[in-house]
């Protein structure tokens, strides 16, 4: 098992020993977190009738210049709690009526999470999800092996340029197309049942790739989708197209990104995926680019 002593848990590989200073990710040893309640803004298939059971852990990867959850991904708010905490977490949002267990921006704190899972995965009767910016290391992913039924990973950029500038991660695609592959391999193609409660049709097993379309920035959303298209097994995963892109955090230093995305522009990636044959998942009404669609971080669920 990878510890936190020289952490090379990301692609970023910082190796620093984070028992004493901080990673790239900001994290430290203990698992810190935001929230942990009831969330209805995934995909239906995840959040369902009763909603997605989320967890929201303090620190990124990334440093995404637009990222919504700002607040706990670059400026660290959070608590730190122990891992029997996190288990009994679990539990208490299967209790909940949870759909699943969503980790969202769970990397840095993996082994932490696994040893949390090992102490409750024979009473949880839910899916695990892992919600990440599928900015992975395959050595990290061999890991949850056995232990994530659902992968959420963005797959954000194409260009070098781009991924770099935006979000401090130049080798993002280099990484990302070499992860999101082996993320379809251990999980298989996607299996959807119907819940006996609510009758919707819930994933219980696959993988989903998000994909924000960002202001200007289509082209590169196409060259996206041409590499999924020509190098993702078809029928092997879900595809979601997100036109919630709303301005946050440092998207003021950036004026061409500083704006919401037009309805052209989302129309013009949307098309060009179904042209694809990239047909199954889920595309998003311009009308979800809303603030409110960011959960307040108030430590909800996160406290005995």
């Amino acid at each position: 098992m990878i510890d936190y002593s020289a952490c090379r848990l990301c692609p970023h590989m910082c190796q620093v020993d984070r028992t004493i200073t901080k990673g790239f990710c900001g994290c430290g040893p203990r698992i810190k977190a935001a929230r942990a309640a009831l969330h209805m803004w995934e995909e239906p298939c995840i959040s369902g009738k009763r909603g997605s059971g989320t967890i929201f852990f303090s620190g990124c990867t990334l440093r995404c210049c637009f990222c919504q959850n700002y607040t706990i991904s670059s400026e660290g708010y959070g608590t730190e709690i122990s891992e029997n905490r996190l288990a009994d977490i679990f539990l208490e949002l299967e209790e909940k009526g949870a759909h699943n267990i969503n980790l969202v921006s769970p990397t840095p704190y993996i082994p932490s999470i696994l040893h949390a899972l090992d102490q409750v995965k024979h009473r949880l009767s839910i899916p695990v999800v892992f919600n990440c910016g599928g900015y992975e290391q395959i050595e990290t992913l061999d890991l949850l092996k056995g232990y994530v039924d659902i992968y959420l990973p963005d797959f954000k950029y194409f260009s070098p340029e781009l991924s770099l500038k935006y979000s401090k991660a130049a080798d993002y695609f280099s990484a990302a197309s070499k992860a999101i592959p082996a993320m379809i391999s251990q999980t298989g193609s996607p299996v959807m049942e119907e819940d006996p409660d609510s009758h919707c049709l819930l994933m219980k097993r696959g993988v989903i790739i998000r994909h924000l379309v960002l202001p200007g920035q289509k082209e590169d959303s196409k060259k996206l989708l041409d590499w999924i298209a020509g190098n993702l097994p078809k029928d092997s995963f879900f595809i979601s197209l997100l036109s919630q892109y709303t301005p946050f955090h440092r998207s003021k230093e950036f004026p061409e990104i500083n704006r919401r995305i037009t309805s052209y522009e989302y129309n013009q990636v949307l098309d060009h995926a179904i042209a694809l044959g990239l047909n199954q998942g889920f595309m998003q009404e311009k009308s979800s680019a809303k603030e409110e669609y960011t959960p307040p971080f108030n430590l909800e669920g996160i406290l005995p």
